[in-house]
């Protein structure tokens, strides 16, 4: 082959090369590992972990009413951190009761210490193989959080949080561990009629259907379950005079608030930590 020929071929190798690399996705960007808090994102396929630069600050001391669940995460989070055996946490119950909170608080009181948050959608579980080997070499600890967690029939995230769970032939990394809260304690709906599946075999044995077994099975993953229930009438108003006094309003003022509150949590159906916080907000920004 000639010199001419040569270059004529370089040069069309070149534009073809220009013309794929403007149909390819961008690069993800680099990780900020800086940052003590990351989301993770996807676009055209491709995965990375963003930066979490204005974190929602929890103080675990905001939290009421929750005393043996902020003990046992919290004491579970220390193990996490020390390097000793630690378990995963599933967190069921009433909304609005600090189950979230609780993770957050989580990362506000040990992130000088090497605890980072990973907050993963639920569409984005089929990605956590990826996110786990993203992490494994690093020296921090690092909570994947999955918040509001459940599943419908088909879901492929499903089996990929089984798989990392305890279902892999490849060991997790041991600076992970995965937190997740959600209104079913069993993850996935469940169905009167998987509970009558039954059969009876000549020899008289009962042969219950395996479906239900099976959606059980990805709770019982977790290693921690905590529940969390819906506040009495009084630990509610606890909870309102906690905030209302960190809005600024004074004693007169709070017992005058009162009846409001009951009110307010009425007219919702619930009374919760969150609507007690959401109560105090207002009423304090119109009488402080």
């Amino acid at each position: 082959m000639t010199t001419p020929d040569l270059t004529h071929l370089i040069a069309r190798a070149e534009r073809v090369l220009t013309q794929l690399e403007a149909w390819l996705p961008p690069a993800p960007p680099e990780t900020d590992w800086s940052a003590s808090a990351f989301r993770w994102r996807t676009r055209d396929s491709r995965g990375w972990l963003e930066a979490v630069n204005n974190i929602a600050h929890q103080d675990l001391e905001d939290l009421h009413h929750i005393e043996r669940q902020k003990n046992i995460i919290d004491r579970n989070t220390r193990q996490f951190l020390a390097g000793k055996p630690a378990n995963n946490v599933l967190m069921t119950g009433a909304r609005g009761t600090g189950k979230s909170s609780l993770v957050k608080a989580m990362l506000a009181k040990y992130a000088d210490e090497g605890l980072r948050l990973v907050e993963v959608d639920k569409s984005d579980l089929r990605e956590l193989d990826h996110i786990v080997d993203l992490v494994a070499a690093r020296p921090e600890r690092f909570i994947i959080f999955c918040d509001d967690l459940s599943f419908e029939e088909g879901e492929a995230g499903y089996k990929a949080l089984k798989s990392v769970l305890d279902g892999s032939i490849s060991a997790t990394s041991d600076n992970v561990l995965i937190y997740a809260t959600s209104n079913r304690r069993h993850l996935m709906p469940e169905y009167m009629n998987e509970n009558t599946q039954t059969s009876q075999g000549s020899d008289g044995e009962i042969h219950p259907g395996e479906t239900a077994e099976e959606k059980i099975s990805l709770s019982e993953r977790f290693g921690l379950w905590l529940s969390f229930y819906p506040f009495r009438q009084d630990d509610y108003l606890d909870i309102v005079t906690h905030w209302l006094t960190v809005n600024g309003c004074s004693e007169a003022q709070i017992s005058q608030a009162r009846t409001e509150a009951l009110q307010w949590a009425l007219e919702r159906g619930s009374r919760s930590g969150r609507v007690a916080r959401q109560f105090a907000q207002d009423w304090a920004a119109q009488h402080v």
